[in-house]
């Protein structure tokens, strides 16, 4: 049951100084934890007692879920919340994506209701990695990062011979296939010094990606490390912090606990405080002791947790009669949520892709929402900003944690449908497929009675 967030702080606090007692979160599952066990030439995973069936749900939530996001912040991505509101009103669904095409947002003009852009295509680009080679990816030393950056600049080299092999007099292909070299053409001036070990041209490329800003780079693959790594968030940090290769400062950080936060989520009796425990009890790379610093990525969780507690101390101005519009919206709660809008906005970065602005309006939804998926998505898009890319992690995090029977049924019919009619991206493929490379790999007891 989702808690209220007054007793989730004191919860909170409770957690780090003793061991809560685990409750039942949205299921239809009952799934045991064990105690981790040693698999020979795998790192030490927690073994799952879970159905194939039960493990499919999982990860085609947290696919969906974020695609979800994707499809509803992708039609006003980077927006004020003034011109959103002006065009849109107050999202609450999935619109067609009235712009114009672009690397890293839709590849294709008008695109229909439940389409994606790149926080999809990045979520897929790294499930294509696990899927090519897991051993690449399940090692006992961590996923093989060189191998990681050869599979960008293999798909980076493979998207310029397809640009040469472009043969036509009309512009459109030409440009159709720019978007998709564009869209890597930064990842890979990275990635190619990387793979090749060469660290004076890697250092020089990396503080030059994105006008050498801290873009939430990993964060938008990040989500996908967290799945394979159920219930066991600081292996999931270990590996995204590891292939977090074009993330600069505190952005590994940020991206090592957006994966764990999803793998914290995965297990069907998770909490919300338990996984929003991750973000203190997880710091293998030992943030916390950072000389004057500290953690930043700390510091950004208790500012959300202050925004989510003031807004959230709003009374009701207009007494109970009174509550409701016309439209059926609890006045009361909008109230509070443009009071969130409003605290969040004095937090915001110079450019809205900057990972710790991510992080924050991330955790401040799923607080604020007491991991409500719907409410989340809304929480998230109509905030604005960058908001597709907030809302993919928000909807990958929720997703894992709700599972896929649990998501919305006319938002995940609708982008299930457009992604693999109008974008060829099949979710529930990818999602199998991701279940039965895991499974191989050991990570779970088998099912006796497979289904899948």
């Amino acid at each position: 049951m989702l808690y209220t967030f007054r007793t989730g702080i004191l919860l909170l606090c409770i957690l780090f100084l003793s061991t809560c007692e685990q409750t039942t979160s949205v299921t239809t599952t009952p799934v045991k934890m064990e105690v981790q066990k040693e698999v020979p030439g795998l790192p030490d995973l927690p073994l799952l007692s879970i159905s194939k069936d039960s493990l499919y749900n999982k990860i085609l939530g947290a696919l969906v879920g974020s695609a979800i996001g994707d499809a509803m912040g992708a039609p006003t991505e980077m927006w004020s919340r003034q011109q959103i509101k002006l065009e849109y009103g107050f999202v609450d669904g999935l619109d067609p994506m009235v712009r114009e095409p672009s690397p890293e947002g839709t590849w294709d003009y008008n695109l229909a209701a439940g389409g994606t852009t790149d926080d999809t295509r990045w979520k897929v680009l790294l499930t294509d990695f696990i899927l090519a080679d897991p051993n690449n990816f399940y090692s006992e030393s961590g996923p093989n990062t060189y191998a990681f950056a050869r599979f960008l600049t293999d798909q980076y080299s493979s998207e310029v011979d397809r640009l040469k092999r472009t043969n036509a007099f009309d512009p459109a292909p030409f440009e159709e296939q720019m978007r998709r070299l564009s869209w890597l053409q930064e990842w890979a001036v990275v990635a190619k010094p990387y793979q090749e070990k060469d660290l004076p041209a890697y250092m020089d490329a990396l503080h030059k990606f994105y006008g050498g800003e801290m873009v939430c780079a990993g964060m938008l693959y990040a989500p996908m490390i967290g799945v394979p790594y159920p219930g066991a968030p600081e292996l999931a940090y270990r590996a995204a912090y590891d292939l977090s290769i074009f993330d600069l400062g505190y952005a590994r950080d940020v991206t090592g606990l957006t994966a764990a936060l999803v793998a914290a989520a995965m297990p069907y009796e998770a909490s919300p405080l338990q996984v929003l425990s991750v973000l203190r009890s997880v710091d293998p790379q030992g943030y916390f002791k950072s000389r004057l610093v500290g953690r930043s990525t700390y510091r950004i969780f208790r500012e959300a947790l202050q925004i989510v507690d003031e807004a959230k101390s709003i009374g009701d101005p207009q007494g109970e009669a009174l509550r409701f519009t016309t439209d059926g919206r609890d006045t009361l709660y909008m109230a509070r949520l443009q009071r969130a809008f409003e605290l969040l906005d004095r937090k915001l970065q110079d450019f809205p892709f900057h990972a710790g602005e991510i992080h924050l309006i991330n955790l401040a939804a799923l607080m604020f929402c007491d991991f409500d998926f719907r409410k989340a998505m809304e929480f998230v898009v109509n905030f604005g900003r960058d908001n597709d890319t907030v809302a993919a992690v928000t909807g990958a995090i929720l997703g894992a944690y709700h599972g896929f029977e649990k998501l919305p049924e006319d938002l995940k019919m609708k982008v299930l449908s457009t992604n693999r009619e109008k974008l060829g991206i099949d979710l529930e493929v990818m999602a199998h497929d991701l279940t039965m490379a895991m499974q191989k790999q050991k990570a779970f007891i088998e099912d006796p009675n497979p289904s899948l």
